[in-house]
């Protein structure tokens, strides 16, 4: 099995106001690249399904989409290499 083929269509945060987060969020997570394997733990568990995984040859990349993220934890907390950081949102 290659390794894109387990990336499903996942649900994706409310679209419009709905789902944006406000100004309420007291942490915000941070990802650092050099530490990061790319295994896709915080991508399966973000419960806002904020985190995206991009192909980029040999690995992949996350990025995370701040407008919908409410600053949970749960991909810092379930990175093997702790590559995610909760920082404090300025």
């Amino acid at each position: 099995m290659e390794r894109a083929e387990y990336l499903l269509p996942l649900s994706r945060p409310k679209v419009g106001v709905q789902g944006v987060t406000g100004s309420w969020r007291i942490r915000k997570p941070t990802i650092n690249y050099v530490k990061c394997i790319g295994c896709g733990l915080c991508w399966l568990y973000c419960p806002d399904s904020v985190i995206d995984i991009e192909d980029v040859g040999s690995r992949f990349r996350v990025s995370i989409d701040y407008t919908y993220c409410k600053g949970c934890g749960i991909c810092a907390s379930v990175c093997p290499v702790k590559a995610i950081e909760m920082v404090k949102e300025v």
